[in-house]
Parts: C-alpha cells; structure tokens; sequence
C-alpha cells in the first residue's frame, strides 16, 4: 500500500469517528452515544495500536469540550477542560478499545456481535464504580455499590442500543466503501487479520 493510499485509509477512518463524536452535540436519548462504538470501530480497523487508543479518544475529548463548555456550560463557573467524572469514562473507554484490539483483530459478524454487549457491559460497569466513588449519593460499602448498579440498570439498555447502533453504522459504512474504493482496503498484512463482516452473497 503506497504513503498516498494509507493516508486516504487513515482519512476515511478518522472521518467517520469524527462524524459519530460529533454526533453527541445532537439531541440524544440519556446514554444513546457513539462512546462503545467508536472504540470498537477504532480497534478494529486502525494499522497501529496507538491510534486505535488516541484517535478516537482525542475525538471525544473535543465533543467533551463543546459539550461541557457550550451546551452545559450553565452547571460550572470555569472553563472545564477535564473533570474527575471523566476519568472513568475514558478508562472505559480505553478498556473498550483494548477489548476490540483482541476480540476485533479479524472483523467479523459474529465477533462484532459479541463485542458490542461487551462493551456495553465494562462501560455500565466502570462509569458506575465512578458514581459510586465520587457521587456522594450511595454509602462506600458493598450494598451501596449494589444500589448505585441497580440504579443505573435503566441507562445500561439505552447504553446497549447505542453501541448496537453506531456500531452497526460505523463498521457497516467503512465495508461499504471499502467495496467500492479499493485503497480502503487493508495492506496484505492486515488483510490477514481482518475480514469484511458484510459479505456479498
């Protein structure tokens, strides 16, 4: 694969986890976000490790932004541009990437389909222990966690319906164009570790 057409790969990837981050300013249902899907999809299709992590994260560090700042800019008296909630959310989130580098290291149905309640799974998880901690609102003890879990139960489908959705989507669009651009293909060593999920017949 030729400088040229590994950028235009990296372009279409990075694009299309821009245009999920971005989709976060919209108007959503609670937890209906691109957050799972994007780390699967990063995982699964960038050459390097690195930017499978960086990427993706980068790009929700910027919807954070704009979203802490602008549009919920009224609940902080300073400019944020990072706060403690966060932490768990990205290492959710870095949990979700590492979990797509192993189980997504060849694209398939099947394997999508069990990634995505994975990571739909370590996010309640994870962002649920941060409420936990740092909330306030549950006792620290065993049963407190457990309140704090079962209260979240509500948001972990919506969680659920996210991922499914822009997971769909994302992997769906990148196999699409990458039947009618050929430079979207992978590099022969790649190529070995990743399959189209979506096949012709």
């Amino acid at each position: 694969m030729s400088g040229k057409t590994n950028h235009f790969r990296f372009g279409i990837i990075s694009m299309i986890i821009l245009l999920a981050a971005a989709s976060r300013l919209l108007p959503h249902p609670p937890n209906v976000a691109p957050v799972g899907g994007m780390a699967l999809f990063g995982a699964a299709y960038y050459g390097q490790r690195y930017w499978a992590f960086l990427a993706p994260v980068a790009a929700m560090w910027i919807s954070d932004l704009v979203l802490n700042n602008a549009i919920y800019g009224q609940y902080f008296d300073h400019f944020v541009w990072f706060h403690g909630g966060m932490l768990f959310t990205y290492g959710a989130f870095a949990l979700i990437v590492l979990l797509g580098t192993r189980l997504l290291s060849r694209v398939s149905l099947p394997r999508l389909v069990f990634a995505v309640p994975c990571a739909s799974v370590i996010f309640f998880l994870v962002s649920n222990l941060g409420v936990w901690l740092t909330s306030g609102l549950y006792p620290p003890t065993a049963s407190g966690l457990q309140l704090c879990l079962v209260a979240g139960v509500p948001f972990f489908w919506n969680t659920l319906a996210g991922d499914a959705l822009y997971s769909s989507v994302m992997f769906g669009l990148f196999e699409w164009s990458a039947r009618r651009f050929p430079a979207l293909r992978p590099t022969l060593s790649l190529a070995r570790k990743q399959q189209p999920y979506i096949t012709k017949r």
